[in-house]
């Protein structure tokens, strides 16, 4: 899908991702399609379980055992006269997908404390990807180090750098994580839910950063979150997804103003709002997300689906329909209403020629 008519930093093309265990097969995702593009963000939002931290992790080779890539694509840009590389033809542990992490994509992992290690102080972290991938030496790593974490607002830099992240608090600890993606000064961003377990005032400190660190370097970043709030804040694009699929995306604004699929309305219902009565009930979305290994058939949705067709939603897998802003859905409802609101305008514009 293509959301601009820029080329993508970062394309990726029906990707299948499997976990093979012993007690079935996890389809984590079935055939995922997105597009990155310098200077925007690219949302990627929907519940626990629908497949968002494992797109990251498959953006950067290092989906985790038993998963593995079946089939799909993912192209990072070479320039306009060198064909984009897969990504996916590479070995995970090849030299040449190590040399692409950090040096063209970063990524800001969930928890930090379980990224960074507690035997080495963050400045010692930092420097480490100076040195791998801008070879600089032990001196320069150092003082590239501090300068980093300047850049990202941690406070007396000089000092905090000899520190270790056990001794910085939630908020540090992922600013230290931030400077640690950027250090091999990447054109892609990946920031997989980097407000989670932060208090409301560092949430919005760390969005913050990356807003203004993604317009000075022109980052294309994709931002994952369950939070719609996030998007709304954050986003110039969202794919909303569900149960390993892009179910709807395209432009933020459409998105949240004339949501196409049932899923993406019932999560922006779910939103609270400042103006809601006192006490009232939060809008929730009926039943869970069906077990991984019991999915069920045709659209995954549709026994949570308000506006499921019985005998079509049950039966067979809707495919994408484009949309005039350039988006899509995958919606056997959103089909049926375009094709109402078709013949609608249709009937009018013959009433009008009469």
């Amino acid at each position: 899908m293509t959301m601009t008519a820029s080329r993508p930093a970062l394309s990726i093309r029906d990707l299948v991702v499997h976990f093979e265990q012993e007690e079935g097969i996890v389809r984590a995702l079935e055939g995922v399609s997105l597009d990155a593009h310098p200077g925007r963000t690219l949302g990627i939002v929907g519940e626990s379980g629908c497949g968002k931290s494992v797109t990251a992790r498959a953006a950067m080779r290092l989906e985790e055992k038993p998963g593995r890539i079946l089939s799909g694509q993912i192209l990072l840009d070479q320039g306009e006269d060198v064909p984009p590389l897969d990504l996916a033809a590479l070995e995970p542990r090849s030299r040449a997908i190590q040399d692409i992490r950090g040096r063209r994509i970063g990524l800001v992992f969930q928890e930090p404390m379980t990224s960074l290690s507690v035997h080495y102080s963050v400045g010692n972290q930092v420097g480490e990807v100076l040195r791998r991938h801008r070879g600089l030496s032990k001196a320069a790593a150092h003082d590239g180090a501090i300068a980093l974490l300047r850049e990202v607002g941690i406070p007396r830099p000089e000092r905090r750098a000899d520190e270790y992240p056990f001794q910085l608090s939630g908020g540090l600890r992922q600013r230290v994580m931030v400077a640690m993606a950027l250090a091999g000064e990447p054109d892609i961003l990946i920031a997989d839910e980097p407000t989670t377990a932060l208090d409301v005032t560092t949430q919005a400190q760390i969005l913050d950063l990356l807003r203004r660190l993604q317009r000075e370097r022109q980052l294309a970043l994709i931002l994952i979150t369950h939070d719609m709030g996030v998007i709304a804040e954050m986003a110039t694009d969202v794919a909303v997804m569900y149960l390993g699929r892009v179910v709807e995306h395209g432009p933020v604004d459409r998105i949240f103003h004339a949501p196409r699929h049932p899923y993406t309305r019932m999560l922006l219902r779910s939103i609270p709002s400042v103006l809601a009565e006192p006490r009232s009930r939060l809008a929730t979305i009926s039943g869970s997300v069906p077990h991984p290994y019991r999915r069920p058939s045709g659209c995954p949705f549709h026994p949570r689906c308000p506006d499921a067709i019985p005998g079509r939603c049950d039966t067979a897998m809707p495919a994408e329909m484009a949309l005039p802003d350039g988006g899509g859905v995958s919606c056997f409802a959103a089909e049926r209403d375009a094709e109402t609101a078709a013949e609608r305008d249709a009937r009018t514009a013959a009433g009008r020629a009469a």
